[in-house]
């Protein structure tokens, strides 16, 4: 009999105005804090983490940096299309979204539109199966201007726009790699005197990269979770970080699902450390029955019904448990998604 693990074990109900549509102050929001070891769930403040964290353990971030930005384009017939860069694949092509898409065939051209009435074109040059096209752009030159024009894109389930003097907001304080269509979220969460006042604690600290796809947002198709194909990213862990991850001696703390797909994808077929070093594509797949390697706790946000991040958590916790504090959170009207609330479980 084929094996099957139903994906309506990983749906809840949610009701959409706790969907956060605007961040708050970082630092200020909530912290659902779980204890495997316990099945317990306490309600803290995000700004209670260094008294959660003790001397030795080490916090592993993802310092990437959202790159991806939406403009507006128009047709050959002059009509606007939507156009989201999502990640440059060269010095001349990048990998788009565009809205409607039917209307480019490999070969059409876009023209793009920039501040102050500045204008340049690319030809559609290849369209994967996905969808996405991929643009050529005639110079270096006109490929570095786009890089800037437009917005950050948010989430789908996010309908307020960030003004363009508050992107930042949606970059994390340690963020440095551009490259990645989205945030990592959880680290959104953390102010630089935060930072400081861990470090002071003797809290560690070290970095990853893990460049968000644009598949993050796309629904799990299957109803046998077992039989999704998951998304490629790239990712990397360094020595350094590498090395400091394996001498640690207190817990080594990811920070978001990001930071541990990165990890655990180092942490494999390590046989004699946490984890070696990384440099590549991963489609690692976190669902109930991994084993993990390299993470002993996790800050996470809240994740989407149905979503491989969900699944994720729930290989990290249990299922029922991390079910039972997300039906805790919805009576508790906490903040859902990438402006919201953060979780940690130790």
């Amino acid at each position: 009999m084929k094996e099957e693990i139903p994906i309506e074990q990983y749906d809840y109900e949610l009701p959409e105005e706790l969907i956060a549509q605007t961040p708050l102050p970082r630092g200020e929001s909530r912290l659902m804090v779980i204890r495997r070891d316990k099945g317990t769930v306490e309600h803290l403040q995000f700004s209670d983490l260094p008294d959660l964290l003790a001397k030795d353990d080490l916090l592993v971030m993802n310092d990437t940096r959202v790159s991806a930005r939406r403009i507006i384009g128009l047709r050959a017939n002059g009509l606007p299309v939507e156009v989201m860069l999502i990640s440059r694949l060269d010095s001349l092509q990048y990998k788009a979204l565009m809205k409607p898409a039917k209307s480019f065939l490999k070969g059409h051209v876009v023209t793009l539109q920039g501040p102050n009435g500045a204008r340049c074109t690319a030809h559609i040059a290849d369209i994967d199966e996905t969808g996405a096209r991929t643009l050529l752009f005639e110079s270096e030159a006109e490929a570095d201007k786009v890089d800037y024009w437009g917005e950050i894109p948010l989430p789908p389930y996010i309908h307020t726009q960030l003004a363009e003097d508050d992107e930042e907001r949606y970059q994390t304080v340690y963020s440095k790699n551009r490259g990645s269509a989205a945030a990592p979220t959880a680290g959104l969460h953390f102010t630089t005197d935060m930072l400081e006042i861990l470090r002071r604690k003797g809290v560690g600290t070290a970095y990853v990269t893990l460049h968000v796809g644009i598949d993050t947002f796309r629904p799990v198709r299957s109803n046998n979770i077992l039989e999704h194909k998951m998304h490629g990213e790239y990712a990397e862990l360094g020595i350094h970080s590498a090395s400091l991850i394996n001498q640690t001696v207190g817990r080594v703390c990811a920070v978001g699902t990001t930071s541990v797909r990165t990890l655990e994808t180092a942490a494999q077929g390590v046989a004699d450390a946490r984890v070696s070093p990384f440099l590549g594509q991963t489609n690692l797949f976190i669902y109930p029955g991994y084993q993990f390697k390299a993470v002993d706790s996790l800050i996470t946000n809240f994740h989407m019904p149905k979503s491989t991040l969900l699944m994720m958590v729930s290989a990290f916790a249990g299922r029922d448990l991390i079910l039972e504090a997300y039906s805790e959170a919805v009576k508790m009207k906490y903040r859902f998604f990438s402006f919201g609330d953060a979780m940690l479980i130790l």
